[in-house]
């Protein structure tokens, strides 16, 4: 049962949102727009990213970490077990993740466990969110949107199932379909859709970069990523990966 205290921090963790998404929505997101030096646009050539080739290169290595993990996929966090804000675009079992930055913090569990991806997001510029993302079969996240355009995201496909049905990002209105080796960059702030719906597991490398921008950008976008570590959508996560940590050691033994 709730407590008058649990009630009074789910109320002001939703006050807390709503006025967030409201600022880094509405004159932020211009200025930051405007502060780009790569275009405002759904999805970005990997040519903007001079450093990409090399990290795009490795995803045999990692690939190869991401199916130990997968040898214990039932152990695996679902996603809105980490965020409970994703609860509202997804609430089954169907979309597991592995952590290995937080907003700047290096997961330090994940990275022991996957060391040469590790070693791989190491000399990547700017990183701010890494993980591993995991789609069963059947599985649809429906449009939603990232909270900052400070952002850049990026996915490198590791496990793409073939045959038939779609299986794509829908950006704006591009699609994008995901290649077993292949990388695509777009900006989360414009709404964007997934769908599984073969009979497989989709498997991606998931990460966040600072985006390229002038230096008043650059500084306000730092300060609006630094506020957001202050909030319960940071620290909740942030204890909920730990307490997944720690139960995911016992069970190794």
């Amino acid at each position: 049962m709730a407590t008058q205290a649990d009630t009074t921090a789910n109320k002001r963790r939703k006050m807390v949102k709503r006025f967030g998404k409201k600022l880094f929505r509405g004159t932020l997101m211009d200025f930051l727009s405007k502060q780009s030096r790569v275009p405002d646009e759904p999805v970005l050539a990997n040519s903007h990213f001079p450093w990409a080739e090399q990290l795009r290169a490795q995803w045999p290595v990692i690939r190869d970490e991401l199916e130990a993990l997968l040898e214990r996929r039932n152990a695996l966090p679902s996603f809105q077990d980490i965020s409970p804000d994703q609860k509202r675009i997804s609430t089954d079992d169907q979309w597991k993740t592995f952590m290995l930055y937080a907003f700047g913090t290096r997961m330090d569990f994940g990275c022991e466990m996957c060391p040469q991806t590790a070693a791989a997001l190491e000399q990547v510029p700017s990183l701010s969110n890494a993980f591993f993302s995991i789609l069963g079969p059947g599985k649809h996240i429906p449009r939603h949107r990232g909270v900052t355009k400070g952002l850049v995201r990026c996915h490198i496909g590791l496990r793409v199932p073939s045959g038939p049905g779609r299986c794509l990002i829908q950006v704006d209105d591009v699609d994008c379909v995901w290649e077993e080796g292949g990388m695509f960059f777009f900006d989360d702030t414009y709404p964007h859709e997934v769908w599984n719906e073969t009979d497989g597991e989709r498997a991606v490398l998931l990460f966040d970069i600072e985006r390229p921008m002038g230096m008043p950008g650059r500084m306000v976008s730092r300060a609006m990523i630094a506020a957001l570590r202050r909030t319960a959508y940071f620290r909740d996560a942030l204890a909920n990966q730990r307490a997944w940590e720690a139960r995911y050691r016992q069970a190794m033994g």
